[in-house]
């Protein structure tokens, strides 16, 4: 879409009426196609641009206010900058997807673009920071602030820092300055201090855990409405020299143990039974040391850390937005309602969709459907008895692709939470055997995507071989990890530590279930399977 504005106005007058209004219809089809946009299947009827803060003569920051045909609006962020001539022309030939709009003035055409591509536009928001810079807009102000670790992280003034987008587009856009310093940009707001912002600022000030990147800043929108909250726009972190995820490592370690595997061939023994929560006192077997190799020492290495970083989010700080707190009965209702309305509206979901399952899917999700009553029934243990245990501020979506890996060590990184929940949810305190749950359903996520991603046909028993991996490097996981929480407050009793593990690898794994069916059906039988062996191994 192409505009005219007249001699006298300069670029941003697109944000002020009649061009607004113009730019606003232009935004929804640009928007939906974006990876950061997360409600692709809402249909959108309208963008209002909510503000349009200057940060430099060719760029701003826009908030959007994103409506639907039903449900709640969303807001979200997006850097909309000015480029004309020469530098327009190679922008829409060598990154095409950045350019919003053309635009044409009397004095020049061009185009709006994103301007997270904007070299400029990325140093701007870093100096903001170093310099706690304050933007003014219509309704509120956008304020940097610099932690107490920025000097230390940012280095030398005289370092060069040249900001680079990362090509990896997610939920939010990474922007990293060299080899010091990372800043995220979230895309989707919501009022309220990002859990990210709020535990990374806590871990790096008050608890000291060296096993996350530090935070060096913060970008935030203040609304001047009186008791407005403040919107996290943007983090500034510590930049990790890494060799990639936790999970990339991970599948590089099956790819090795499934070549041996098919050598092997068919996998005849047995395995136990128990659940997870019982096996934990035994010992892992010679045989698994000898198959599976190091990666048990890399499983322990990330049990340990994962109690570490719950042994400082538990730290008494006085805050009492992370002060352990127990059980309550009214928590313990919440959680039982909350799994079993998850239960019944994803196995609604998967009833609907099983005829278009692939075929061999199809009596893994009939079996699954079979059990529901049973599944639903696990959850009442949690009104049978007062729970011993506290909950705290966790992790929240801890998985394999969360933790990046050093080559001798994991970093653990962004603590949002789940992005499908809203903010409340996500501050909620939890016990912290929800993300330990969350990553042993990694492990098996991860077991049965190497699994798949073998060529040709699988080996007979090579699925076996999948199981057998997952358990013992669940087991090593699990042992290091409570071998490292040992004592600590937020450490159920055994009966508890039992029940909690068993409800959340359930809840995770029907979570998963939704997913997969609503994003990828090829990969629906990963969930099917955890659902199915932990009913079966309860």
């Amino acid at each position: 879409m192409a505009y005219r504005l007249d001699r006298a106005e300069p670029w941003d007058a697109v944000f002020r009426s009649p061009n607004r209004e113009a730019l606003e219809a232009a935004l929804p089809g640009f928007v939906a196609a974006r990876r950061w946009f997360g409600a692709k299947t809402r249909g959108i009827r309208a963008i209002r641009i909510r503000e349009a803060i200057p940060i430099l003569p060719s760029a701003a920051l826009a908030l959007l206010r994103v409506e639907y045909a039903e449900g709640a609006a969303d807001l979200y962020a997006l850097p909309i900058g000015f480029l004309a001539g020469p530098a327009a022309r190679a922008l829409q030939a060598e990154q095409p997807a950045a350019v919003i709009a053309g635009l044409s003035t009397d004095v020049d055409d061009g185009v709006l673009y994103d301007a997270a591509w904007d070299p400029a536009f990325c140093t701007a928001l870093l100096e903001a920071i170093a310099r706690q810079q304050r933007y003014a807009g219509a309704d509120g102000d956008l304020v940097a602030t610099a932690s107490s670790a920025f000097s230390r992280l940012r280095g030398e003034d005289r370092d060069p820092l040249a900001p680079a987008l990362l090509g990896v587009e997610q939920s939010n856009t990474s922007i990293r300055y060299g080899e010091r310093l990372i800043l995220k940009l979230y895309r989707r707001l919501e009022a309220g201090v990002n859990p990210d912002q709020e535990i990374g600022l806590f871990l790096t000030e008050r608890a000291a855990f060296a096993n996350t990147p530090a935070v060096a800043g913060v970008l935030e929108f203040r609304p001047r409405q009186a008791a407005a909250e403040p919107v996290t726009l943007a983090l500034l972190q510590g930049f990790v020299p890494n060799r990639g995820d936790a999970w990339r490592y991970t599948l590089d370690a099956l790819a090795d143990y499934f070549a041996a595997a098919r050598s092997a061939g068919a996998w005849a023994a047995a395995l136990p039974q128990a659940p997870l929560g019982e096996l934990v006192r035994g010992p892992i077997p010679a045989d698994a040391e000898r198959h599976i190799g190091a990666y048990l020492g890399s499983a322990r290495l990330l049990g340990r850390r994962t109690a570490e970083l719950h042994l400082a989010l538990a730290a008494d700080s006085g805050d009492p937005a992370f002060a352990a707190e127990p059980f309550t009965p009214d928590f313990q209702a919440y959680l039982r309602r909350s799994m079993r309305e998850l239960v019944e509206r994803t196995l609604r979901l998967l009833r609907a969709r099983l005829a278009a399952l692939p075929e061999p899917d199809q009596d893994d999700a009939r079996r699954v459907l079979a059990h529901e009553p049973q599944i639903i029934g696990r959850f009442d243990a949690l009104l049978a008895r007062p729970i011993r245990a506290l909950r705290m501020r966790i992790h929240g979506d801890y998985h394999l692709g969360q933790v990046l890996y050093t080559g001798d060590d994991f970093m653990i990184i962004d603590f949002e939470g789940e992005p499908a929940r809203p903010l409340s949810e996500r501050r909620m305190k939890r016990p912290p055997l929800q993300d330990v749950a969350s990553m042993l359903r990694s492990f098996h996520y991860a077991a049965y995507a190497a699994c798949f991603a073998q060529d040709g046909p699988p080996a007979a028993g090579l699925e076996a071989w999948a199981r057998y991996w997952h358990l013992w490097v669940s087991m090593a996981y699990l042992q290091a990890y409570l071998a490292a929480a040992d004592g600590a407050a937020f450490m159920p009793a055994a009966d508890d530590l039992k029940l909690l593990l068993d409800i959340y690898l359930v809840e995770k794994a029907i979570y998963e279930l939704g997913y997969e069916l609503n994003n990828r059906p090829g990969w629906v039988k990963i969930p099917l399977q955890g659902i199915l062996q932990t009913v079966q191994a309860g």
